[in-house]
């Protein structure tokens, strides 16, 4: 056999497996029904809420919120869980839900029964940010065995699955983290890719505050050079939708898997819904700019695209 032969059929039985990685990066509720017993999983309920308000004219409030009155009174059967405002964040950094340091984190998910070899469902109420968010931290702390829950709790309990009620209690993992930095960004890469063609940032967040006619915080508009792709061009009511859709979307805005993508949005959070479909595709350059717009438009350096 040719070393050519020999080389392409390594790269084809290596595209088989990353297809497989792949696709487990979100799973539906018929296979988590038939794996409810399997002591490998380990579901992780997220569910949480931003909730604004107006203040002013073209001005709003954000206030980060969990839901954890709401798993008590009814959850996935075995599922722990997470608050994403308090549990995976670093309480001490100025900037709002920033990612805990490797040591919280890693007890955080010991404390849930995760182990390294766990495969973790992440949860929240139709499988968007807040799940994603988890997603993108366990990858960021360097495990793959991570799936968002298709259509979230809503379809589960649609579907009249079965439910719970009241906390879960699991014996304590052991969780041990080998952070992957190309995956979280700062605010000084972020000013270091600016003007640079071989480099995509994508901006999750609404056109209007994309714009700057609508800001949250000292300053509205956009990072220079930021290319608008609202988190509702993968995401609607009923969960992520289809893969092709979102394919001709990325193409139709030029966006490619040979650059390296970063994305942002306020506070780093429906940014991962991006990053999640965009993984989801094939694209591997992938990236989250975890100070987002609450970090960037509070320092008055930074410069600001309208």
């Amino acid at each position: 056999m040719t070393d050519f032969l020999k080389n392409r059929i390594l790269g084809f039985l290596m595209g088989i497996s990353l297809q497989k990685k792949r696709g487990r990066s979100m799973v539906t509720c018929q296979w988590l029904f038939e794996n409810l017993n399997n002591p490998h999983v380990r579901i992780v309920d997220m569910r949480g809420y931003v909730v604004t308000k107006q203040v002013e004219p073209g001005v709003e409030d954000a206030t980060y919120k969990g839901a954890y009155e709401e798993y008590l009174q009814g959850h996935i059967p075995g599922a722990v869980y997470a608050d994403w405002t308090k549990d995976i964040i670093d309480r001490d950094d100025p900037v709002p839900v920033q990612i805990a340091s490797k040591e919280a984190f890693a007890q955080a998910m010991s404390e849930r029964g995760i182990s390294n070899e766990s495969h973790v469902i992440a949860v929240d109420h139709a499988g968007g940010q807040f799940a994603t968010r988890l997603w993108w931290a366990l990858k960021y702390f360097g495990h793959d065995q991570v799936s968002v829950l298709e259509g979230g709790y809503l379809r589960w309990n649609a579907a009249e699955m079965p439910l719970e009620q009241g906390p879960v209690v699991v014996p304590q993992a052991r969780f041990v983290p080998l952070v992957r930095p190309e995956w979280r960004k700062t605010y000084s890469d972020i000013l270091g890719m600016i003007g640079n063609p071989e480099v995509q940032i994508l901006d999750a967040r609404d056109p209007a505050q994309f714009s700057g006619t609508k800001r949250r915080g000292s300053r509205g508009g956009h990072i220079p050079g930021a290319i608008s792709v609202p988190r509702e061009l993968f995401i609607d009511q009923n969960g992520f939708k289809p893969l092709e859709e979102v394919r001709k979307m990325l193409e139709q805005k030029g966006i490619t898997p040979d650059k390296p993508i970063v994305t942002y949005c306020n506070g780093g959070v429906a940014a991962t819904i991006l990053l999640h479909a965009l993984d989801h595709l094939g694209f591997d350059k992938l990236s989250n700019y975890d100070g987002s717009w609450n970090e960037w438009s509070e320092r008055p350096e930074l410069p600001v695209e309208k």
